[in-house]
C-alpha cells in the first residue's frame, strides 16, 4: 500500500474510535460514495454498476451464483482458470448437473477464440474466463472473447483479480456482463477489499443468491424488492476504513495512468524474464500479451525453499502450486512455481539483485 492509502484508513479508523461507527459513516458519506465512482472510472463503468465487497472471490461468487444454473446447462472456461472458480463449477456439477467445458489454448497459450466460438451451443449459459492466471504472465484476449459472448447472447464473467490496477480495462470494450476484482494486488489497496462490476443488461436479468436488507427492500410480510443497481450484491456491513483506502488506491492508479503503469510493469517484467533466462532458468509465462507476473523454478530445489532463502535477503516473492491452476499445470507438467510479481515502483537494480542472489545461492551462471 502507498502512504496515501494507509493514511486514509488510519484517519477513518481514528474518527470511528472518536465518534462511533455510524457517526463516522454519516460524516464521511461523501468520501464513501466517491469510492464507487473511483472504481467505476478504473474500468470504464458507471458508479451504479459497481458493488463493493470484501474480496475478489466474494465478487466472483456473487456473480456466478446469481445465474441459477441447472441440469444440462454448460459453462465454458479456460485451461488456466483459477482454482477457486473451478471449485464452484464442480459444485454446480455435483448439486445441479451443470457441465464444464474447457476451451483449448492457441499456440501462444491464450484462449483459442475460434475454438471457443465452435464450442457454444444451446446449452451454453456462461463463459467464465480468468483474464490473467495466477501461475504466470499470460493475458487472455478479453475483448475478443467478449465479441463471441455478445454475438451468442451468453453471459460473460471475467475474473480480473490480477489485472485491475496494472492494465487499462474498459468493460464496454471488453463486453463482459460481470467483472470481479480485488483491492490488494496490483491496485495496491487494502486487504479485505474488492468490487464487482455488473452491466445494466445483466442487472435486468439476475438477482443475487444471497440477499440482505441492504441488497433488497422488505416491502411486506411476504414480499421484497431488489435494489435496481449493482449494490444488490453487497452486504449491509462494511469495513469503511478499508473501503476509503480502496478509493484512494483507485484514484492514485488513475492519476498515474493505466497505460503508463502497464508499460512500466511490462518493461520490468520482460527485463526480469531476460535475467532469469540468462541464468538458464525456465520462464513459464505464456501468451503473446503478458503482464507483470513472472514465473520460474530452480531445478532440484523446492519453490518454498527458494522463497524462504530470498526472504532472508529481503526479497519478497510468492509461489504458485499446481492446485491453483490444475488443468493448465497438469497439461504442462508444472511444478510449484516461483512467482515474482513486479510493479511500477520496482527498479532495474532490484531486478539485478534478484538475479544475483539466485545465482549466488544456487550456483547459477
Amino acid at each position: 500500500m502507498s502512504q496515501g492509502v494507509l493514511t486514509a484508513q488510519v484517519d477513518y479508523l481514528t474518527l470511528e474510535a472518536q465518534i462511533g461507527g455510524y457517526e463516522a459513516a454519516a460524516q464521511r458519506a461523501d468520501q464513501i460514495e466517491k469510492v464507487y465512482a473511483s472504481c467505476a472510472n478504473l474500468i470504464g463503468a458507471k458508479p451504479h454498476q459497481v458493488a463493493q465487497v470484501e474480496n475478489a472471490t466474494a465478487a466472483w461468487n456473487q456473480a456466478f451464483h446469481s445465474l441459477r444454473l441447472s441440469e444440462g446447462d454448460q459453462i465454458i472456461t479456460s485451461e488456466a482458470d483459477y482454482g477457486a472458480n473451478f471449485i464452484a463449477y464442480l459444485q454446480a456439477a455435483r448439486f445441479n448437473g451443470v457441465e464444464t467445458v474447457i476451451v483449448p489454448s492457441d499456440d501462444t497459450g491464450a484462449v483459442d477464440v475460434n475454438a471457443l466460438e465452435n464450442l457454444i451451443d444451446e446449452r451454453t449459459k456462461l463463459i467464465s474466463i480468468t483474464h490473467a492466471p495466477t501461475n504466470g504472465g499470460l493475458v487472455n484476449p478479453a475483448e475478443e472473447i467478449g465479441e463471441v459472448a455478445r454475438s451468442a447472447a451468453i453471459p460473460y464473467l471475467l475474473d480480473a483479480c490480477q489485472t485491475v490496477g496494472q492494465l487499462p480495462l474498459d468493460v464496454e470494450r471488453i463486453g463482459c456482463d460481470f467483472l470481479s476484482a480485488t483491492g490488494r494486488k496490483y491496485l495496491r489497496g487494502p486487504r479485505g477489499t474488492g468490487f464487482l462490476y455488473a452491466s445494466d443488461e445483466i442487472l435486468e436479468r439476475v438477482e443475487p443468491a444471497f440477499l440482505d436488507h441492504h441488497g433488497a427492500n422488505w416491502t411486506a410480510v411476504d414480499a421484497y424488492e431488489v435494489r435496481p443497481d449493482a449494490r444488490r450484491f453487497e452486504n449491509w456491513e462494511f469495513n469503511y476504513g478499508a473501503l476509503v483506502g480502496l478509493g484512494v488506491a483507485a484514484d492514485e492508479a488513475l492519476a498515474i495512468g493505466l497505460d503508463r503503469i502497464e508499460q512500466r510493469v511490462n518493461d520490468l517484467a520482460e527485463g526480469l524474464r531476460s535475467r532469469l533466462r540468462a541464468l538458464d532458468l525456465e520462464v513459464y509465462d505464456l501468451g503473446q500479451r503478458r503482464c507483470g507476473l513472472v514465473t520460474t523454478s530452480v531445478p532440484g530445489v523446492e519453490a518454498v525453499e527458494v522463497k524462504r532463502r530470498l526472504a532472508e535477503d529481503h526479497i519478497n516473492i510468492s509461489t504458485s502450486s499446481p492446485a491453483s491452476t490444475l488443468i493448465d499445470a497438469s497439461r504442462r507438467g508444472l511444478p510449484t512455481l516461483l512467482r515474482l510479481s513486479v510493479h511500477y515502483y520496482n527498479t532495474e537494480a532490484e531486478l539485478d539483485r534478484v538475479a544475483d542472489r539466485l545465482a549466488a545461492h544456487y550456483d547459477l551462471s
